[in-house]
């Protein structure tokens, strides 16, 4: 459950409430431009999240798992140079997210007194500790 910010101040009581236990942090128009906020608010909750993009948990979220950025502008600059060179963008296929990566923050995770599974750190692209 993601409340925009002026439902802030009640969202910690929804949360208790529902018996919540983690939070999955979806992308949209509201998690992205207050994920300053999102993070904060897990954290006061001490409710582990599962974040889209490694930005929130370098920003102190716990575990980001999502597509790799990065990976997605070298795909559209492609694109751009193919337009550019002549070829017609409805000629040009869809192309999907192809590297994904997972980040993990050890710092929020001893903070909510999560043990993360060595097994798991081992498929992380980051640890951030």
């Amino acid at each position: 459950m993601i409340l925009p910010p002026a439902a802030a101040p009640s969202f910690g009581v929804k949360l208790t409430r529902a018996e919540v236990g983690a939070l999955i942090v979806l992308p949209n128009a509201v998690t992205i431009p207050h994920s300053d906020l999102v993070i904060d608010l897990a954290a006061r909750h001490r409710l582990p999240a599962v974040y889209p993009y490694r930005f929130f948990v370098t920003s102190g979220g716990l575990v980001s798992y999502g597509i790799d950025v990065d990976e997605i502008h070298r795909q559209a600059a492609s694109y751009v140079d193919r337009i550019l060179n002549g070829s017609q963008a409805h000629d040009l296929p869809v192309q999907l997210a192809s590297k994904f990566e997972l980040v993990v923050n050890l710092k929020t995770a001893k903070t909510l007194g999560l043990a993360i599974p060595e097994s798991f750190l081992q498929h992380a692209d980051e640890v951030i500790e």
